[in-house]
């Protein structure tokens, strides 16, 4: 099995390129899809579907070639791969469930039962927030409680 991009995420790549060519940013692209901010980046970097009208508004705004469209079109990448765990803020996220995540899990228990907090329905939202001290990451996890079945 080669190392090879699977063409999806490198479709991400040509994407970001395209955008730092045209200073095109993520809320933009948000806009003319007219969905989320964080949905619309994690779609456009392969996480997420993208139907063909959608991609073809990306297309036409950054001016991509007709097979990095059709690339945006495929299935998308979910798997552990697709994420660069040593890329800072990607690994002080995977740090903040090892520190809270055992929390979290418990303080779920309680206030909900037995169950789980969904990443299929699920939002995120995505905020600076102004502080004197040092501008923050605000970070919102909104998931669906799940509870587990009995049969």
């Amino acid at each position: 099995m080669g190392t090879e991009m699977p063409a999806r995420l490198a479709a991400a790549e040509a994407v970001r390129r395209a955008m730092s060519e045209t200073g095109t940013r993520w809320a933009d692209l948000a806009g003319l899809l007219g969905r989320s901010l964080v949905w619309t980046t994690s779609a456009i970097l392969g996480a997420q579907p993208l139907s063909k009208d959608q991609v073809d508004l990306v297309a036409k705004h950054l001016g991509l070639s007709p097979e990095v469209a059709d690339s945006l079109c495929l299935p998308p990448v979910r798997s552990s791969g697709a994420v660069d765990l040593s890329e800072p803020v990607i690994y002080r996220l995977s740090e903040v469930v090892q520190v809270y995540g055992n929390a979290i899990q418990a303080l779920v228990a309680e206030e909900f039962g037995d169950g789980i907090m969904s990443a299929i329905d699920f939002e995120v939202d995505f905020t600076r927030q102004v502080d004197p001290g040092g501008d923050r990451v605000k970070l919102v996890l909104s998931g669906k409680f799940l509870p587990y079945r009995v049969w």
